[in-house]
């Protein structure tokens, strides 16, 4: 299941705790015939599923979930080895379960490419320029570097200094209030004024503010329209490097201290002991000053600290203190140590233009494309309705070896995602198996997808919407199971139940059959791979057993899974599903009227869209809107791509987010989107944060 975090876009779901912001599916009318229909032999044998870990399709499943969930497939990473060897697998799987895998060009595979992230181009050159020919020329890898989260592109433009780059009305601080920055080279402070106070209104939790945030930064300067950014890092951030290196040289003498005390104490037969722990700590306190007097403490970013970008964004660098300095005093300003002082003192904005200088070069920043895939199954349907297509999906991939996707800081270890979401593409497996081996065909098609790029922003589900193998509009329903494998105390969320009038009657009275207590939910949108269908009004369901302390961390385990739980779900749906196949009449659509919690709440105003991760081109790629929310009273449309927000430049989500939170609830603002390739022009009257 999705976190989609807003430090990689900054990417929009920060905690495990958006799990529980799912929603929506719908079912058509139900005959009493059809009903008594779907009373299958899988209702009485429900008791022994629950009880029973050794039944042949428990043991299939088990066996799967190792698979799936070990080490050998990496996590199944969307850049890994391992997530091409879960794709054979599953559609292997498929394949013996009668499934027809050979709907799609590559069989079973429908594939495409996603950015997975950036690697240094060949032309990366900076200098900077003033009045009768001074130049400041700059090396790379000692003087600047290049940012991973940037674009690439050539420039030729006059400086500004923007201090820290925040316009915060909150804190009542702007450092563009004096300054024009529009197609002009902006260099930004890291980090926040007043640090290490802890009443400075940039304080923000645990001492960390999101001015502070390098995205948040690098949206604020594309919004005012700079040509490209140099970071320059804040005095206080190395003083603390250096205050550290000499706190470890410090522990270093104290160890030395001891080891020479304990070796004038050790007697004669433990001396040879002593020798060997004196000897090692002396040559820590030399490596430890070694590394003091030599340590660089004004560090530049390594390139990919801080992620990837799109490809679209600015070009930027980060330039060191020495070399801010020199540029500074040949202009006659002040040093930035002295400027970065008058800021904490007064909390007041010290940015200046540079008219007569300019930053001259060029910022090769290359794109990572990886090739992913969908698996597509398909069990054709029989009879007058044949043609209608019922998606039922899981996705199979997770975050690998952790990094931005993980909620264990640090950690490079393989991220088995047992329960997210082997569990479901198992199900999903296991599904197709019973579904297909039924002696009739069932009334409608039956469309299986383990979809990729679920944990990226529902990708794989947001690219199958675009490109079809069956016409979106004969797909009836979508199904969906993602994190299935942890039922506990029989809880069961099922996202949707608004969604179509009667669907909510036939989840209840089909969940009495397996001892299933319900937490039914009405939404349509949230984050798992159904937000994608239902953004084309398909009514769609959801099935979750609940978050964990284990989600998105290595401790994911094949071993925590509650395989006679997963037997009873799959048994479950496959109700449902069966259901929704006989029913006469395809279920009905219903726009649910009350928000969709896809992105962040807190202190900007609602607004109402839906993203689209798998947008192509410049802007926020919207799938749709909320019904009855702003965008959508505005006219706000899937398809759209916001491009400007007021006065500010939209090219993406974190760029959006940003300049939401400088208008109030209330507000009329001016949107202006990109609609098949004309420019449109919108007002939207903004609601109350939800």
């Amino acid at each position: 299941m999705s976190v989609l975090n807003t430090n990689r876009i900054s990417k929009l779901f920060t905690t495990g705790c958006s799990l529980l912001l799912l929603c929506g599916i719908s079912l058509s009318l139900m005959t009493s015939d059809s009903i008594a229909r779907a009373e299958t032999p899988t209702k009485k044998s429900a008791a022994k599923a629950k009880a029973d870990s050794d039944s042949p399709g428990a043991l299939r499943m088990l066996d799967a979930i190792k698979y799936l969930a070990s080490d050998e497939l990496e996590g199944r990473g969307v850049d890994t080895r391992g997530i091409n060897l879960a794709a054979d697998y599953i559609v292997k799987e498929f394949k013996a379960a009668g499934l027809d895998v050979t709907t799609v060009e590559e069989g079973a595979f429908q594939k495409f490419t996603i950015n997975t992230g950036s690697k240094l181009g060949p032309a990366n050159e900076l200098q900077l320029a003033g009045p009768d020919g001074k130049t400041i020329p700059l090396v790379y890898d000692k003087d600047f570097r290049s940012c991973s989260f940037g674009g690439s592109g050539k420039f030729d433009a006059e400086l500004v200094f923007c201090g820290y780059g925040i316009d915060a009305k909150d804190a009542k601080y702007n450092d563009y209030a004096n300054v024009d920055v529009k197609d002009k080279v902006v260099i930004i402070m890291r980090r926040t004024p007043q640090q290490g106070e802890k009443d400075s209104p940039f304080a923000g939790a645990h001492g960390i503010s999101r001015y502070a945030a390098l995205r948040y930064k690098v949206s604020t300067a594309f919004g005012k329209g700079a040509k490209a950014i140099l970071f320059v890092n804040d005095y206080y951030s190395t003083q603390e490097n250096k205050k550290e290196a000499k706190d470890l040289e410090q522990d270093a003498i104290e160890e030395l201290i001891t080891a020479t005390e304990n070796w004038e104490k050790a007697s004669a037969d433990k001396r040879d002991n002593a020798d060997v722990n004196l000897k090692k700590a002396l040559l820590d306190v030399q490596q430890a000053r070694k590394k003091l007097k030599e340590a660089r403490f004004d560090r530049l970013m390594e390139f990919g600290y801080a992620g990837s970008g799109d490809g679209r964004s600015i070009p930027i660098a980060h330039i060191t203190i020495e070399k801010c300095n020199e540029l500074f005093k040949d202009a006659g300003k002040p040093t930035l140590q002295e400027l970065e002082g008058k800021i904490d003192e007064q909390l007041k904005p010290e940015s200046f233009e540079l008219p007569q200088w300019k930053a001259k070069g060029e910022i090769s920043v290359k794109q990572i494309r990886t090739e992913v895939k969908n698996i597509i199954g398909v069990l054709e349907g029989k009879g007058p309705h044949a043609d209608e297509t019922i998606v039922i999906g899981a996705h199979y991939d997770h975050v690998g070896y952790g990094g931005e996707g993980s909620l264990a800081p640090g950690s490079t270890d393989v991220h088995n995602g047992a329960d997210d979401n082997a569990s479901g593409t198992v199900a999903l497996i296991e599904l197709a198996r019973k579904l297909a081996a039924r002696k009739e065909p069932l009334p409608r098609r039956l469309v299986f997808i383990a979809f990729t790029g679920e944990e990226r922003g529902l990708i794989g589900s947001a690219h199958y919407v675009k490109n079809p193998i069956f016409d979106l509009k004969n797909t009836v329903a979508m199904l969906n199971m993602d994190m299935v494998g942890r039922l506990t105390d029989d809880k069961l969320t099922v996202f949707g139940t608004g969604t179509a009038p009667r669907w909510k009657k036939l989840v209840e009275e089909t969940a009495k059959d397996y001892d299933f207590k319900l937490s039914l939910k009405p939404e349509g949108f949230g984050p798992s791979d159904h937000s994608s269908f239902y953004g084309k009004q398909i009514p769609v369901l959801h099935l979750f057993t609940g978050t964990h302390s284990d989600y998105h961390r290595p401790s994911d385990d094949w071993d925590k899974i509650n395989i006679p739980g997963m037997e009873r779900i799959v048994s479950f749906l496959e109700e449902i599903a069966i259901a929704t196949a006989e029913n006469p009449e395809r279920p009905q659509y219903v726009k649910i009227e009350r928000p969709a919690p896809t992105m962040r709440s807190g202190n900007r105003p609602y607004f109402g869209s839906i993203p689209d991760f798998g947008g192509e081109g410049p802007g926020y790629h919207i799938s749709g809107a909320s019904p009855g929310s702003p965008a959508d009273k505005a006219g706000l449309k899937a398809g759209d791509a916001i491009i400007k927000m007021g006065k500010t430049k939209i090219d993406g989500l974190d760029d959006f987010d940003l300049a939401l939170r400088m208008f109030s609830p209330g507000d009329e603002v001016d949107v202006t989107v990109l609609r098949e390739g004309k420019r449109v022009k919108l007002t939207v009257k903004l609601g109350k944060p939800k």
